[in-house]
């Protein structure tokens, strides 16, 4: 079997591996809400927002596109605050040297219930249900027996594989919590709990429990978060704020700020710079510092535009030989009324 075979089995066969047992994630987590918290649907004083974010951290390449919308519940004679989102969101994790994907496609929807007649306090809740499709393309890898003695791999193998595209149905919830009045002290916190029916992702299907077959679950992920956007004078806001997952023997926390400084409130034009670090915890109980990341940010009427860096350590100030991840982001407001936000930036 020629070497790239190895990579295939442990990518795409479900070999029970730490790199299975995770999920994607983005550095720019507030950038894809949809993603962090089925909560956060509808989050944001508009009527729509459409949300891309690409992430490139080699071998993998993965892409998510999402919008939702916003609705108000606004009674006859009343002043109610109250409104729900809808929305929809879809990713793509893929291995292109091995023809491995992962695709998604969720639809989520959440309630957001005003706690304030001045409509800067809301409590949400939100759930999601989606469907995942795995597969990857055997032509892309040769085997011994494929070997024709003349530096070609053109005969028949006698290999035995699996079925090489699967599907599975998932499910997600969780709440949020948000105060942000035009002007003072911001605050957003939220939990959410992704794959709560715990599929399993391997090709090889076990109709029998075994150890195998439950090492190859996609572990239940739980996620908590908080963001505090402090203002520091009338153009200067410190964002500090921190993300902690877990998912199976794994945990990571993202801790660090941005501040953002508004030149021109008039054409809503601001920068965000910041950086935050992600220590992590292995399946051997072991901790490491997995990276330190740089983030800058551009706000331009109704659009924001995020590029990031992770640079990978193997311990604290030992920079890595392998590339670090890059991610870009993409973000338009439709129909956006003010600065009162329920949902940070970046």
């Amino acid at each position: 079997m020629r070497k790239p075979i190895l990579f295939l089995l442990v990518i795409a066969l479900g070999i029970p591996t730490a790199l299975i047992a995770q999920d994607q994630h983005f550095t720019q987590f507030f950038a894809s809400p949809l993603t962090l918290n089925p909560a956060l649907s509808g989050t944001f004083n508009g009527k729509y927002r459409v949300a891309l974010i690409h992430r490139d951290q080699d071998p993998f390449r993965t892409f998510s596109g999402a919008i939702d919308l916003r609705f108000g519940l606004n009674r006859v004679g009343k002043s109610n605050k109250d409104a729900f989102g809808v929305g929809v969101v879809f990713y793509n994790d893929r291995v292109p040297a091995v023809g491995f994907s992962n695709n998604n496609i969720n639809v989520a929807g959440a309630f957001h219930k005003s706690l304030s007649r001045a409509g800067d306090q809301y409590l949400s809740a939100g759930f999601q249900v989606g469907l995942a499709q795995r597969n990857f393309n055997y032509e892309n890898f040769n085997f011994d027996d494929q070997f024709a003695g003349n530096g070609s791999y053109t005969n028949p193998t006698s290999e035995i594989l699996p079925e090489n595209n699967f599907a599975h149905a998932d499910l997600g919830v969780g709440i949020n919590y948000t105060y942000a009045p035009e002007r003072g002290l911001s605050i957003f916190a939220g939990a959410a709990m992704h794959h709560i029916l715990e599929p399993q992702i391997s090709f090889y299907y076990e109709e029998e429990e075994s150890e195998f077959s439950n090492s190859s679950l996609l572990h239940r992920k739980y996620t908590a978060y908080v963001n505090f956007s402090i203002p520091i004078g009338r153009a200067v806001r410190l964002q500090p704020r921190g993300l902690f997952y877990a998912q199976g023997p794994h945990v990571a926390l993202n801790a660090g700020a941005n501040f953002r400084f508004l030149f021109d409130e008039i054409s809503g034009t601001a920068l965000h710079v910041g950086g935050w670090a992600r220590p992590v915890g292995n399946e051997d109980d072991s901790f490491s510092m997995d990276a330190v990341v740089g983030m800058v940010g551009i706000e331009y009427s109704n659009f924001l535009l995020g590029f990031s860096y992770d640079a990978q350590l193997e311990s604290l100030g030992a920079v890595r030989d392998r590339r670090g991840a890059f991610e870009l982001s993409l973000a338009y407001l439709g129909e956006y009324e003010n600065e009162t936000i329920l949902c940070p930036k970046f």
